[in-house]
């Protein structure tokens, strides 16, 4: 049953109210004042809150406010006297739901409720279609409704209940980790440690000692024995994150690691068993790297016994406002901010900006646009400038790859029509002479494209 406390200093008007909803089939608790309203709201929850505006001791604005900050599923609804609507469109504008102007007939109040819960009906739904839709692009921590992405999670899915040896490529930001991740999240290895260690950032001398752990002892600063990340990994995975800086020294150990299960902690004589899912990831090209000898080519068939390209954000653009909508989620919970979204603007900035640095490089500016937003909404201004530059239109729209001569001449042709009309303050028969043209061809490319 639907729960409404109303909030009213006129006890007639209260209890006349209250009798009549309740025949209506709600179930209503009246109170004369805000401080009894609020103490109502902490002992239970209600639906929707219906009150006056102007009562003695705290206002129903304030009761707006407290309540939005307290109970912000909660539904309110605004009695207002005759002369006092401005404080109603007041209330309107701080998040109250509708209002209706006193004196009212009580069927005119049951009306706005029935809005009002048709309104949350609707909510509710399109909150549990957006939650279905998350899921069904979604996989563990990755995002994507694209076709490359689609074709990812499926790879991702048969792959993950095998040992197989798995290399991961792609542009640096696409979230190379992160598929790495989903695909010990899917395996019966899930319960043991994911472990992952960046190549390129560790100094060659102590990189050994990382990997395959040392005895005490074996060189200098070797002060007790240390457990390598191979044995941290056991039982669960471990993965080599920018594989390509591996020096080859130790590239040949990774490969005995790989073919026998066993490694050597630096300083003993004997092997050790390990049972470790290896995942590598890189932005090299490593069949370039075997060629002129940097990668080792047994290790290499070793590595990519199955290779997963993670695709840049350029090319599954469809992915960018559901990606957007999941940073501005993270980043309201991170920052106590509450934005909303992106203008009409901001999104087509965001959608058409080439994104070198990729799901990274978005992030980043979505968070960097909500720390400075001044509205709820972020604007072209929140965002970096380097996304703000004006782009040519004519190579934004070969940019986008689409190989059909016929469309593309024609957006092209409309960009050059454009111009010339602007350069000519819209003279057309001079347009015409730019555009080498004559003047009736023009008129008719003009009426053709829409243009004012």
């Amino acid at each position: 049953m639907t729960r409404v406390l109303l909030v009213d200093d006129e006890e007639n008007l209260r209890l006349a109210l209250r009798t009549y909803l309740r025949k209506q089939g709600y179930d209503v608790v009246a109170v004369g004042n805000v401080d009894e309203a609020l103490s109502q709201c902490a002992e239970e929850a209600f639906d929707f809150v219906v009150t006056d505006v102007r009562m003695p001791g705290k206002t129903g604005l304030e009761l707006l406010s407290i309540l939005r900050e307290q109970h912000p599923a909660t539904t309110v609804i605004v009695m207002s006297a005759y002369g006092s609507i401005e404080h109603a469109l007041e209330a309107i504008r701080a998040g109250a739901y509708d209002y209706v102007s006193k004196p009212f007939k009580p069927e005119e109040l049951a009306f706005v409720l029935r809005k009002a819960e048709e309104r949350e009906v609707l909510r509710r739904e399109n909150r549990q279609l957006r939650a279905a839709l998350h899921r069904e692009a979604s996989f563990e921590e990755l995002l994507g409704r694209s076709e490359p992405m689609k074709s990812l999670f499926a790879t991702l899915a048969k792959v993950a209940p095998f040992k197989t040896t798995v290399l991961i490529t792609g542009e640096s930001g696409t979230g190379k980790e992160l598929v790495a991740r989903a695909l010990h999240l899917r395996s019966p290895r899930a319960q043991k440690a994911f472990v992952t260690i960046n190549c390129g950032a560790i100094p060659e001398a102590l990189l050994e000692s990382e990997l395959f752990g040392h005895k005490r002892g074996a060189f200098t600063d070797a002060l007790s024995d240390k457990r390598g990340l191979f044995e941290a990994a056991d039982g669960g995975t471990l993965l080599l994150d920018e594989v390509g800086e591996l020096p080859t020294s130790l590239q040949v150990k990774l490969l005995r690691v790989l073919q026998e299960q066993t490694f050597r902690r630096l300083g003993e004589t004997h092997d050790r068993k390990c049972d470790v899912r290896v995942l590598a990831a890189t932005l090299r090209d490593l069949h370039a790297d075997v060629k002129t000898g940097r990668f080792r080519e047994d290790l290499l068939y070793r590595l990519n016994v199955l290779t997963l390209v993670v695709p840049p954000l350029r090319e599954r653009r469809e992915d960018i406002s559901l990606l957007v909508d999941h940073f501005v989620q993270r980043y309201n919970k991170r920052l106590g901010t509450k934005v909303t979204g992106l203008d009409p603007q901001a999104s087509k900035i965001v959608e058409e900006y080439n994104w070198p640095g990729n799901v990274r490089e978005l992030e980043n500016s979505i968070e960097r646009a909500m720390v400075l937003a001044d509205a709820p909404v972020l604007r072209p201004l929140d965002l970096p400038e380097k996304l703000r530059e004006p782009k040519d239109p004519v190579a934004a729209e070969l940019a986008k790859g689409d190989l059909s001569i016929k469309r593309t001449a024609r957006v092209i042709e409309e960009i050059l029509i454009r111009r010339a009309l602007d350069k000519t303050k819209g003279n057309r028969t001079r347009a015409a002479e730019l555009l080498e043209i004559s003047h009736r061809a023009l008129l008719y490319k003009i009426k053709e494209y829409g243009i004012t």
